[in-house]
C-alpha cells in the first residue's frame, strides 16, 4: 500500500506551502477510501512518496488515470490566503491503493 502526492514544481510555492499543500492533498484523498483500505494502510506504516509536476495539466491527467483505476484521487486547490490566488491548483494524491497500481500512474515522475 502507498500514496503519491504530486506536487506542481511551476509555482514557486515556499516549504510550508508545499508541505501543507501535500497535506491536505493526503488527507484529502484518505478520507475517500473504504474503511478495509484505511485500515491496511495504517497498519503498513501510511507509505507516501511526494513527487514533482510541471504545472496544472499534468494534476489532472494524473488524477484521471487515478479514477480510472479506481483509485482514491484528490487535488487541491488553494483558498488564496498567502502565496497563491484564489482556486490555483496544487498538488493531487494518488491512493493509498496497491502499491503497483500507484507506481503504475506516477512511478515515471521524479521525486521532490
Amino acid at each position: 500500500m502507498k500514496q503519491v502526492i504530486a506536487a506542481r514544481t511551476d509555482l514557486g510555492m515556499g516549504q510550508g506551502k508545499l508541505a501543507a499543500q501535500v497535506a491536505h492533498a493526503s488527507l484529502s484523498a484518505y478520507e475517500d477510501t473504504d474503511p478495509k483500505t484505511r485500515k491496511a494502510w495504517k497498519g503498513g506504516g501510511q507509505k507516501k512518496v511526494v513527487v514533482k509536476v510541471a504545472g496544472e495539466d499534468a494534476l489532472f491527467e494524473l488524477a484521471e488515470a487515478a479514477r480510472v483505476k479506481g483509485l482514491p484521487n484528490a487535488i487541491i486547490r488553494d483558498a488564496g490566503h498567502t502565496q497563491l490566488d484564489s482556486g490555483t491548483a496544487t498538488t493531487v494524491a494518488v491512493g493509498p491503493g496497491d502499491a503497483e497500481q500507484v507506481d503504475d500512474i506516477t512511478g515515471h515522475l521524479s521525486l521532490y
